[in-house]
């Protein structure tokens, strides 16, 4: 009963269709703070009624400058403190620790697709690697030629697949890790469809990590002001099957291996 009560009130509250595997934890955990602001909203307002009704000016029509001697309003505060403690060590963090129990996969593991990721004023640029890997990547290295922070002398970074500008691809019902970076200043990226949410910063690669369960097309957002154009850096994350991930890679791999160390145009 309780759970079709929270499933009701997702449906009811606007969130985007969730479209990944841990993506129904986190909506669950949200619903479940909602349910404590209501008790909280509750609590403190029969308080608020009760002290409008105990001190009204009919039944005090004298002020008291001696004030209420009675202790009950601390026990109240201490029994509330109480409360909120049991609340927090009780529900809040063991709730929180379910939805984030996940560990990140293996990137050795041949199911798990990695991409890089690079945000840029005002675009997204993506790399997936080849049979050998990516290169090797020191951030030292960066350069408006150089995205990446690439060695172009490794050449296990000559296979890799470019995917066109704003463009991801991933495959259904496989583990997804991308590691996000930045080339100029701190963009946020945004999949509200897989709920996962990161800061891109330069000079940092930060992995984030979901699975997909249900193909589509989804939007890829910048959540961090990040300059004029920020309102238009946007991409899309196209899930897909696993046949026709792969032939988008092979479209997206350079004939030429010395290209997939050349900068995005």
């Amino acid at each position: 009963m309780f759970d079709w009560l929270n499933n009701f009130l997702i449906k009811t509250m606007g969130l985007p269709m969730v479209a990944s595997e841990h993506g129904e934890k986190i909506d669950f955990f949200i619903v479940y703070v909602h349910w404590l602001m209501l008790a909280l909203f509750l609590g403190w307002t029969g308080y608020f009624l009760y002290t409008i009704y105990r001190f009204r000016a009919s039944n005090n029509p004298k002020a008291s400058y001696r004030g209420v001697q009675s202790h009950a309003s601390s026990y109240v505060e201490i029994a509330v403190a109480i409360i909120e403690v049991v609340l927090l060590l009780g529900f809040a963090i063991p709730l929180w620790a379910n939805v984030v129990e996940d560990e990140m996969p293996d990137e050795n593991d041949p199911t798990v697709t990695v991409v890089r990721v690079v945000g840029e004023q005002f675009f997204w640029n993506a790399r997936y690697p080849g049979a050998d890997g990516f290169a090797a990547q020191d951030f030292r290295l960066v350069t408006a030629d150089n995205k990446f922070g690439y060695d172009l002398e490794d050449d296990a970074g000559k296979d890799d697949a470019i995917a066109p500008q704003n463009e991801i691809h991933v495959p259904v019902g496989k583990e997804v890790i991308i590691h996000l970076s930045a080339l100029d200043v701190i963009h946020s990226f945004s999949l509200h469809a897989m709920r996962v949410g990161q800061d891109c910063i330069p000079g940092m690669s930060i992995p984030i990590h979901f699975k997909p369960h249900t193909e589509g097309t989804y939007a890829i957002t910048c959540a961090q002001l990040c300059g004029n154009g920020h309102y238009r850096m946007r991409a899309n994350l196209t899930v897909e099957s696993q046949a026709a991930f792969e032939a988008w890679i092979v479209e997206n791999t350079p004939e030429d291996p010395a290209a997939a160390n050349q900068a995005f145009e």
